[in-house]
């Protein structure tokens, strides 16, 4: 088939944003002394936009693209180019398939006919009749990365990031060549790694470097001049003065190989059963295709990977991960409901954090690193202090052995936290943070002694969990600064901010405190001031349903793994002891008090927390978990045990009540936002879409309320 034949398909798109394929024709530079190889032709992808705009490849696209290359294949058999080249505009190769285009394919025929597309057009530019090379000059994702794997050769900038096939984290499998590539070009496992146990890790992708040293690319160049030099390149490989070598390369129908390769997905099977119980099919469907594919030609895989392609596209799945993605993350994630005006925003060039706690240094670190302003620390001795900049010296130093910083970088960090025993320095800070005790009261008297220091238009934040904002200011002269600033456990890494409002809270402070965390490059949402406010509130209801039904007596394998079928990132007693126990337990007290019993205290849990137990599984002799005999004595149980099944039912029930009450609260603007909390501040999976789509999905959100919370077509089929 041709390019034109899917232009049915392409019309169905009018308003695509239409990636260009621009070709220039070069004359290779000689090579040897001897005469140029001859003429290159060099296809740069582009949409005219800028950098803020990725190139993605849609059915118009597509279309473009094998158009262009049917082209140079006619041009190739008539001796007028001797070799292809694809590049892309600054900073992309190409960000993969457009997923609003593949989001909106309705019919698995037409998700077929897009699987077709992309390899008819790949077949084309794998098979042009002369070399064809691709030149990896920023982020190739998914069919992007698969444009350069579908190329004889490879180049890639030492600046280039972002190079990924991430499909198994977005619903979907490599559906245009890369799973069958990939494995024998870098070996079953560095293939598995790229291909399920990056996607699985918060998708995580390959720098430049990290991509030639793997073998994905075959030679590297620095940034500066890298078109010009991959084009140099290209010519002493046409010209036979270049060899490229691929050590790690492999043979599937190798004895050794193909023990590897069963090795590698048995591995990756594994890999995904422990991150998502197998909850979502994508990554199962990955390895699946993988193992099939070793005795396979390229061209049966290709018909597996657009059967596969076409029927996950369909699923509700993929397209909760769309909207979670997407949606969410790309796009509300960039445009706060409730944020008031950007214009309002102070200008923050001193920052103060009370506290010099381990929570209180990470928070010193980050606003040195990402604002680049002073961060001064005060704590209630020397000792304290010293220990709470010694962390972030110690910190920076890591980030400096690890070449994430240069020694400039790491001095001028080092240079920006300083600590004091008094609130003093404190006078001229447009910015004061505390991260002290989790008591009311404490918090309370630090906000009562910072007012009497600090400036008229300086902003108090507070980093509490879940104790009442507005009880905070009480007693302030000047309540409306005052505004919840709450991060989550690991500050570094986890990418939420819950903005909360009090009712006096003015919104020049909340204007300031969406600037902040977007200069500390997290996703801000603004929450009302309530109990927990919302990612806490969500998991302790969740806790707090499974510890009540172990402790009526339901097995604690049986209550710990209930959930499993969510693909969560952690089970539920595992996730308290991250937490604590008794921090855990205090905020469930706190929500107790103020929400009654659909937060119910475990007196086995207080049991354990004042007899110094801090974990409920201990390892066992078979390699197993248990609970030692000992734990298990000093707690006890009622005679009403429940099913897996039932346990799951009870905690959905549960979600979808609570979440419901939190929207008639007004807790957040919507749905949608409590979806993005729970992704970006609990780690819940893509695949859920959060939590709403999951509970629209299981039949929890009409059990409770009637309805669901999002329209169909939103995260599932329309």
């Amino acid at each position: 088939m041709s390019a034109a034949d899917f232009r049915k398909l392409a019309d169905l798109f009018p308003d695509e944003t239409v990636t260009h394929s621009y070709v220039q024709d070069i004359e290779l530079p000689a090579v040897g002394g001897e005469a140029s190889p001859g003429v290159f032709a060099l296809i740069t992808l582009d949409n005219g936009l800028d950098h803020t705009k990725p190139t993605t490849l849609g059915p118009n696209t597509l279309v473009e693209l094998g158009t262009v290359l049917e082209g140079l294949r006619e041009r190739a058999a008539n001796g007028e180019i001797v070799g292809v080249g694809v590049t892309g505009k600054p900073h992309y190769l190409v960000a993969g398939a457009d997923l609003s285009a593949v989001k909106s394919l309705n019919s698995r025929e037409h998700g077929l006919w897009m699987a077709q597309l992309g390899h008819d057009v790949y077949a084309t530019l794998a098979n042009l009749g002369v070399p064809s090379f691709a030149f990896i000059n920023g982020v190739a994702l998914g069919g992007g990365l698969e444009i350069a794997l579908q190329s004889t050769y490879r180049t890639v900038s030492a600046a280039a990031g972002a190079l990924a096939l991430p499909e198994a984290f977005l619903g979907l499998v490599p559906g245009w060549g890369g799973v069958y590539i990939l494995p024998r070009l870098i070996g079953p496992e560095n293939a598995v790694k790229v291909m399920i146990e990056n996607p699985l890790n918060n998708n995580r992708t390959l720098s430049g470097p990290e991509a030639y040293k793997l073998g994905i690319a075959d030679a590297m160049f620095e940034p500066a001049d890298f078109v010009e030099q991959s084009i140099a390149w290209a010519a002493g490989v046409i010209s036979s003065g270049v060899t490229p070598e691929r050590p790690s390369a492999v043979d599937p129908y190798s004895p050794e190989v193909a023990g590897r390769w069963a090795g590698a997905v048995a591995a990756g099977r594994a890999f995904v059963e422990s991150k998502t119980s197998n909850a979502s099919p994508a990554p199962a469907k990955v390895l699946d295709i993988m193992e099939a594919n070793r005795t396979m030609s390229q061209a049966e895989s290709a018909a597996l990977e657009c059967e596969t392609l076409a029927g996950l596209m369909q699923t509700d799945e993929f397209r909760s991960t769309v909207y979670a993605f997407l949606d969410l993350v790309q796009k509300r994630s960039k445009r706060p409901a409730g944020a008031p005006d950007r214009k309002l925003a102070r200008p923050v060039t001193k920052v103060g954090v009370v506290g010099a706690g381990l929570m209180a240094s990470q928070l010193a670190l980050l606003f040195a690193r990402q604002l680049k302003v002073p961060v001064v620390m005060t704590d209630i001795d020397q000792a304290r202090v010293d220990k709470g900049v010694g962390y972030v010296h110690a910190e920076v130093d890591k980030l400096l052995g690890k070449g994430r910083l240069s020694q400039d970088a790491a001095n001028r960090t080092k240079a920006l936290v300083t600590g004091s025993v008094s609130k003093e320095p404190f006078t001229d800070a447009d910015f004061v943070i505390e991260a002290v005790f989790e008591e009311l009261n404490v918090k309370k008297q630090v906000f009562a002694e910072l007012e009497a220091i600090v400036s008229p238009d300086c902003i108090l934040a507070t980093n509490t969990s879940s104790l009442s904002v507005t009880a905070m200011a009480e007693g302030l002269g000047n309540p409306e600064r005052l505004v919840g600033f709450h991060f989550f456990n690991p500050v570094a890494v986890m990418p939420l901010l819950e903005i909360v409002r009090a009712p006096k809270t003015d919104d020049a402070v909340v204007a300031t405190a969406f600037e902040l965390a977007r200069g500390l490059k997290k996703t801000a949402v603004l929450v009302r001031d309530a109990p927990a406010f919302v990612v806490n509130r969500i998991l302790l209801r969740l806790m707090g349903e499974v510890t009540a039904a172990f402790d009526e007596g339901t097995p604690a394998d049986v209550a710990d793994n209930a959930l499993r079928p969510m693909g969560l990132p952690m089970t539920p007693f595992d996730l308290g002891a991250m937490v604590g126990l008794p921090v855990a337990q205090h905020v469930q007290e706190s929500l107790h008090a103020a929400f009654g019993d659909r937060f119910r205290v475990s007196q086995n849990l207080q049991k354990l927390i004042d007899n110094g137990v801090r974990l409920l599984w201990s390892p066992a002799a078979d390699g197993g978990k248990e609970i030692p005999a000992s734990t298990l004595a000093l707690m006890s149980f009622g005679t009403s045990p429940s099913t897996g099944e039932d346990v799951l039912r009870r905690t959905q029930n549960a979600l979808a009540e609570e979440i419901a009450l939190m929207l008639d609260e007004g807790v957040v603007a919507g749905p949608e936002d409590i979806d993005l909390c729970m992704i970006l501040g609990a780690g819940w999976p893509m695949f859920l879409g959060g939590i709403t789509p999951y509970l629209d999905r299981t039949g929890a959100s009409e059990r409770v309320t009637g309805k669901r919370f999002l329209d169909p077509g939103v995260a599932s089929r329309p």
